[in-house]
């Protein structure tokens, strides 16, 4: 596996890194575990807490030497940049600020002496995680682990070495002690093992699903914890009294965002009724008006694809959509400039029967859906293998929440397409995966609850 940048922009190599021999990984799980053992399990929420405000600090005070690399090796338009480096510090503050309220004694009522529930760390842990968030991904695997006890082995992206370097070096500027957090440059055969090692104790991945499937059956194969955060096609429902131009604003913003390529963009468009010409007809002009370029400009409102091969992908998806009835009703192809440029597209016409309906697209293509009322929305949102997040649109609260309550997905928005927030738990459930992240769910995954019960001495047998 080759660890390569490459700006998807001009297609140029920025730098090759070699994999960790076999030697290196098996010291570098040495050190790891010799961490948590020694120093980091019996450390204080105050001393793992001043190590995680500092490696936030870093990104903060250095956010362009944080955000350029992301716009380098996936293309991300330089504002999205920053504000992902923003985003990433706030999460590692947030728990750092609430970890020990989180993870405190429970008491259990109990006639029978005193019961308490303790929450304790499990160890090593093994993160894998997707190019399209570089430092965001990390963040929210990273942060709630350390400050649980834990210790991270991380296996990031092969297409973002230079954003998985960086965030493990703030975390060493920070003061964190060798092992609490190792980048690891390592194959798929050198992951199997690490996943079947009894020193790692849980494996949090997020990636495609078929990806997924594979991990989340070695970690079982091993009997050990995973959570899974795979993709997404989330619907967003326009319903019949839906401000339009505000729904549009957001739609563009929901689909477009990272260039479509998030697990929670809104994939798929479903206008409801009497919205949905004029709907997909302002949809339209907002994508068409779109600008490529340099994403390092700050004019370029249209960015790259993370690679040649994502973008061929997608090309491919499209093909095989039209090929199977489905109508181009803007874009459709690449855009005949130097890169990894995708034309914004919207597609519809596309029935079940066509080969790409539950399909992922990840990038700036959207299918679009027209329905007669609500219950056609509702059974259409459902209809995927798919359940990560959705959002509903309407001017009428109660309304929306009526829709949004029978939208099958491990989160729902209202009136703004699905985002993320430190304090809001992230997940899905059917192929999109299982477990949380974020908000105080995300910090409870990976620790012990440990039951510790007291018996009086002189308390009669039970």
């Amino acid at each position: 596996m080759a660890y390569q940048s490459v700006n998807p922009f001009n297609g140029q190599v920025l730098k090759t890194f070699n994999e960790h021999s076999d030697e290196q990984v098996s010291g570098f799980l040495d050190c790891a575990s010799r961490c948590f053992q020694d120093k980091w399990r019996n450390a204080t929420f105050a001393e793992r807490a001043s190590i995680a405000r500092k490696a936030a600090s870093i990104m903060r005070t250095r956010a362009d030497d944080f955000a350029q690399p992301v716009t380098l090796e996936m293309g991300k338009l330089i504002g999205e940049s920053h504000e992902e480096v923003a985003l990433s510090a706030d999460i590692i503050d947030y728990y750092a600020d609430n970890a020990e309220a989180f993870l405190a004694p429970q008491p259990i009522p109990t006639k029978f002496g005193e019961a308490t529930i303790e929450s304790t760390p499990l160890g090593v842990l093994l993160g894998i995680e997707p190019w399209n968030f570089p430092y965001y991904q990390l963040a929210r695997f990273v942060a709630p682990s350390l400050m649980a006890g834990n210790v991270v082995m991380v296996k990031h992206a092969s297409s973002v070495p230079q954003c998985a370097m960086a965030f493990e070096r703030a975390f060493t500027e920070a003061g964190a002690p060798d092992g609490v957090y190792t980048n690891l440059l390592v194959s798929k055969n050198q992951l199997a093992r690490l996943i079947q090692e009894p020193r790692v104790r849980g494996v949090g991945f997020t990636g495609g699903d078929q990806a997924g499937a594979v991990v989340a059956a070695q970690a079982g194969q091993a009997v050990k914890k995973s959570t899974m955060e795979l993709g997404g096609s989330d619907p967003l429902i326009v319903l019949d009294d839906a401000d339009l131009d505000k729904t549009v604003k957001w739609a563009v913003w929901g689909r477009m965002f990272n260039n479509g390529q998030c697990c929670v963009a809104s994939k798929r468009m479903i206008a409801v009724g009497k919205l949905a010409d004029p709907f997909v007809s302002k949809f339209k002009d907002a994508l068409a008006a779109l600008k490529p370029g340099d994403p390092l400009d700050k004019a370029t409102t249209l960015a790259p694809m993370s690679s040649e091969s994502a973008l061929q992908t997608l090309l491919d998806q499209v093909k095989r959509a039209t090929a199977g009835g489905a109508r181009v009703v803007l874009g459709g192809n690449r855009i005949d400039r130097q890169g990894a440029f995708m034309q914004p597209t919207i597609l519809t016409g596309i029935t079940r029967e066509n080969p790409t309906y539950y399909e992922e697209f990840f990038g700036p293509v959207t299918l679009f859906f027209r329905v007669g009322n609500d219950d056609e929305a509702i059974r259409l949102a459902n209809d995927s293998p798919y359940g990560l997040g959705g959002s509903v649109f309407s001017t009428n609260i109660d309304h929306g929440k009526w829709v949004a309550n029978r939208i099958e997905t491990g989160m729902v928005f209202i009136n703004h397409p699905t985002w993320t927030r430190p304090e809001f738990p992230f997940g899905g459930i059917k192929r999109s995966g299982y477990g949380r992240e974020l908000s105080s769910l995300g910090i409870q995954e990976f620790v012990n609850k440990k039951l510790i019960r007291v018996v009086p001495i002189d308390a009669p047998e039970v």
